[in-house]
């Protein structure tokens, strides 16, 4: 690290990303950023025919891409996932632990299948692609989890699963790091983005997102640009001190 110049931190040349939920939204932003900084990409969703774009977004900024279908709340999809990106790639440097789905049903209504869905996706799956990257991982790793400012804070809306799975998915960060950061040489982290537009805040109330504007110091929604950046930051050498850390991305809606 000493030979090299601080913007050659950020670099990922020669890295393998994998990347689930990548089929829309945060997803692609996520897969194009870290292709852009020099890492070949192994793309995961349920939604195989979507991957394609994203793969397209990858070859376009030079690296290459593999799509798997992929269910993250099946340990098995996952192990396949990875087993996959070894044998595309030969390693897996970076995992990015971003597929997840949300509810909004009042506490009283929702049932224990929603309640549990929610859970399987966002908590359970995040936990099955660790195991599995884990598992070929070489030290130097960086495993970045997509929590939420939801675990945090409260935004409005009845989110109990979503809140309650962002919120344990900080504290999975934690205990991952603490066992393999030392041993393994594998980073940890979560980053607790705010309001970025996905398709889950397209279900959000009509006006709801405006509402929300006075709690955001900086005034605005996020770019998903950004939150990429974060991910390339985390995943590089450049957070080569950084484990066991939760970074809100939010504009300051966690200080209001």
């Amino acid at each position: 690290m000493a030979d090299k110049t601080v913007p050659d931190l950020f670099r990922l040349d020669g890295k393998v990303a994998v990347v689930t939920g990548a089929s829309s939204g945060l997803g692609v932003a996520f897969a194009r950023g870290l292709a852009e900084a020099g890492a070949d990409v192994a793309l995961g969703a349920r939604r195989a025919d979507r991957l394609e774009d994203t793969a397209k977004l990858v070859d376009g900024a030079g690296r290459r891409a593999l799509t798997v279908a992929t269910d993250v709340a099946d340990p098995d999809s996952c192990t396949h996932l990875v087993a996959l990106a070894m044998e595309e790639f030969g390693r897996v440097d970076i995992l990015v632990n971003n597929a997840g789905i949300g509810t909004a049903v009042p506490a009283t209504k929702e049932t224990p299948e929603q309640f549990r869905q929610v859970i399987d996706v966002n908590l359970n799956g995040c936990y099955w692609m660790a195991q599995a990257c884990g598992r070929v991982m070489q030290p130097g790793s960086s495993i970045i989890n997509i929590s939420s400012v939801l675990g945090l804070t409260t935004a409005g809306l009845p989110q109990a699963a979503y809140a309650a799975s962002k919120a344990g998915l900080i504290g999975l960060t934690r205990d991952l790091a603490q066992q393999w950061t030392g041993r393994k040489g594998i980073r940890v982290n979560a980053i607790a983005p705010g309001f970025f537009e996905s398709e889950m805040t397209d279900q959000y109330p009509p006006g709801y997102l405006e509402s929300q504007g006075p709690r955001i110091p900086v005034g605005r929604k996020g770019d998903p640009a950004e939150l990429a950046a974060t991910v390339v930051f985390l995943a590089s050498e450049a957070a080569g001190y950084i484990t066991g850390q939760t970074l809100p991305v939010d504009g300051g809606m966690t200080i209001t």
